[in-house]
C-alpha cells in the first residue's frame, strides 16, 4: 500500500498531493510503474536512512531528521515519568482536609467508608504549593512544578488507561505520544533512537505502549531494561568482541568501496547504510548508557545504585545528547491494601532521584527547554478498598481505582511553576474545576512543542489520524 502523507517543515499538517493529473500513470501495471520510475522499494528505505529531501516537494523523507515545528516551541524535548499502577492523588499532591474529618464514616457519595489520608501535607516554596510528606526532596522543587489536580480519564482499568496515557487510545493500536513527537520533530541525534523508554523489566502490557503503528517505523520507542547494570546487557550487541572499532571502520569502508560498482542497486545501498548506522550507534550508545562515567557525587545524588536512580541518570544523559523523547517507567503504584506502607515505599524509591534530575537539568540549562511530565493512568477512591478476593476487611486499608479524578504534574518546558491548577471535589472523588482529560494533556504537550494538535496528522486508510483523535483542548492556564 502506498502512503501519500508528506510532512512539510513549515506546516504542522500532512497534506496530500493532487494526483488528478496522473491518473494515466496509476493505471499501469506494477512492473511498468517500477520500470518507468527506475526505483524499487529499497530506494525508499535508503532515502530514509540518508535523510535526503525531494527538491521539487521540499519534503524531508527521513523520519529522524530534525525539523522545526510550525510555531516557536517552549520545549524541545519531553521526559515522561510514568508512575504506572495509578498513585493516589489524595495522598500525594491533592490534600483533602474534609476527607480526613470524615475518616471512618459511611459516605453515600461513593458508597463506602471514608478513608482520610494517613500522610501530612505541607506548604513548600514561595508559592506555598501543598505536597505530601512522602516527597520531602521533590517538595524542594515546588516553585518549578505545575500540579494539575483535575485530571480524568475514561475507564478505571489499568490496561485501557495505560494505553490511553501512552497513545491517546485505550483499545485500538495507535501511535504512541513519543512516536508522534518524533514524527513531528525528528531527533537531534541521528546516532540514537529518537524515542527511548527506560523500565526495570518489561513494559507493562507490552511494547504496544511504545509503538509507531502506521507512522514510520523509526518513530517507535526503543525499550531499554534498566534492571541491568552492565551496558552490554542493557543493549544487546552494543560492543563487538571480535574486532576493534578501527577494524570495523575499515571493514565498512571496504564494503562501501566494493559495492560502489552497484550504484543502481538501491536495496544493497540501503543495507550498507544500515550497517553504517549500527556502527555509529555502537559508539554513541556505549557512552550514553555508561553511568560509570559520571562523578561519584552525581551518582550518589541520584541514588544510582537503585533501579529508579540509575534510569533517571541515564534519562538525563540521553536528553543532553539530543534524544527527543525519554520515558521512564516506575511501576507498582496499585495500592489496594496497606497503602500507608506501600505508597511510602514507592515514593521513597523515586523522591530523591526525581529531585536530583530536576536539579541537574536546571544546573545544566536544560530544564527550560525540557518538558517533564509525572503521573499515572488514573487516580484512587476516597473510600477504603471494599473487601474482595484476597483483600479482607481486617487488612490495612488501601484504595480502589478511580477514573473520575487524579493528579499529574509538569515542570520546565514552558509551564507555570508553583501552580496548583484545577481541583477535585472536597473529598477528592471527581474532577470539579478546570477539568483536564488525557486528550487535553496530550494537546497541551504538543502545543508546548510548537504544534497545533488538530493539524499534526497522518493520512492512513483514507483518514487523517492525530494523537488526540477528535478530542482535546489546550490547557492554556498552565502555559507560561
Amino acid at each position: 500500500m502506498f502512503n501519500d502523507s508528506l510532512f512539510h517543515p513549515e506546516s504542522s499538517q500532512c497534506s496530500r498531493p493532487d494526483y488528478s493529473a496522473e491518473l494515466a500513470g496509476l493505471l499501469q501495471t506494477r512492473r511498468q510503474f517500477l520500470t518507468r520510475f527506475g526505483m524499487g522499494l529499497g530506494f525508499v528505505g535508503l532515502a530514509s536512512l540518508l535523510g535526503q529531501a525531494t527538491p521539487a516537494e521540499g519534503a524531508m523523507l527521513s523520519p529522524l531528521a530534525p525539523r522545526k515545528p510550525p510555531f516557536t516551541p517552549k520545549a524541545k524535548r519531553v521526559l515522561h515519568l510514568f508512575a504506572q499502577g495509578a498513585p493516589s492523588h489524595i495522598d500525594t499532591f491533592d490534600p483533602k482536609p474534609d476527607l480526613i474529618k470524615a475518616n471512618g464514616q459511611p459516605m453515600k457519595e461513593f458508597d463506602g467508608v471514608a478513608f482520610g489520608s494517613p500522610f501530612k501535607f505541607g506548604r513548600h516554596g514561595q508559592s506555598g504549593l501543598e505536597i505530601s510528606e512522602v516527597f520531602p526532596q521533590l517538595a524542594q522543587h515546588a516553585d518549578e512544578m505545575c500540579v494539575v489536580r483535575s485530571m480524568w480519564t475514561d475507564i478505571p482499568d489499568h490496561v485501557f488507561s495505560t494505553f490511553m496515557m501512552s497513545t491517546g487510545q485505550g483499545r485500538l493500536p495507535r501511535p504512541s505520544l513519543g512516536a508522534w513527537v518524533v514524527y513531528g520533530l525528528g531527533s537531534e541525534n541521528q546516532n540514537l533512537p529518537g524515542y527511548i523508554a527506560l523500565a526495570p523489566g518489561a513494559i507493562p502490557f507490552g511494547n504496544q505502549n511504545l509503538r509507531s503503528a502506521f507512522l514510520p517505523g523509526a518513530c517507535q520507542g526503543t525499550h531499554i531494561n534498566t534492571a541491568q547494570t552492565d551496558v552490554e546487557k542493557l543493549i544487546e550487541n552494543i560492543r563487538n568482541h571480535y574486532v576493534t572499532s578501527q577494524e570495523q571502520r575499515a571493514q565498512l569502508d571496504l564494503v562501501a568501496k566494493l559495492n560502489s560498482r552497484f550504484k543502481t542497486d538501491d536495496a544493497l545501498e540501503a543495507r550498507v547504510q544500515s550497517f553504517e548506522l549500527a556502527f555509529q550507534m555502537q559508539v554513541e550508545a556505549t557512552d550514553a548508557f555508561d553511568i560509570s562515567k559520571e562523578p561519584e557525587a552525581v551518582r550518589e545524588r541520584y541514588k544510582a545504585d537503585t533501579a529508579q536512580g540509575r534510569q533517571l541518570l541515564i534519562a538525563r544523559r540521553l536528553l543532553e545528547r539530543g534524544v527527543r523523547v525519554v520515558q521512564a517507567w516506575h511501576t507498582g503504584w496499585d495500592h489496594h491494601q496497606e497503602l500507608e506502607k506501600s505508597l511510602r515505599v514507592k515514593a521513597t524509591e523515586c523522591d530523591q532521584p526525581i529531585a536530583a534530575l530536576l536539579t541537574d537539568l536546571k544546573e545544566r540549562g536544560l530544564l527550560d527547554e525540557t518538558l517533564v511530565v509525572w503521573g499515572g493512568e488514573f487516580g484512587r477512591m476516597p473510600r477504603r478498598q471494599l473487601p474482595t478476593g484476597n483483600i479482607k476487611l481486617e487488612t490495612p486499608p488501601g484504595r480502589d481505582h478511580n477514573a473520575k479524578g487524579f493528579t499529574a504534574w509538569l515542570a520546565g518546558g514552558g509551564v507555570k511553576g508553583g501552580l496548583a491548577y484545577g481541583a477535585t471535589d472536597n473529598l477528592g472523588y471527581t474532577a470539579a474545576e478546570n477539568k483536564v482529560h488525557v486528550h487535553d494533556l496530550h494537546a497541551t504537550i504538543l502545543q508546548l512543542l510548537g504544534f497545533d494538535h488538530e493539524k499534526l496528522t497522518y493520512r492512513y486508510n483514507g483518514r487523517d489520524f492525530r494523537l488526540t483523535d477528535v478530542y482535546g483542548s489546550v490547557v492554556k492556564g498552565i502555559i507560561a
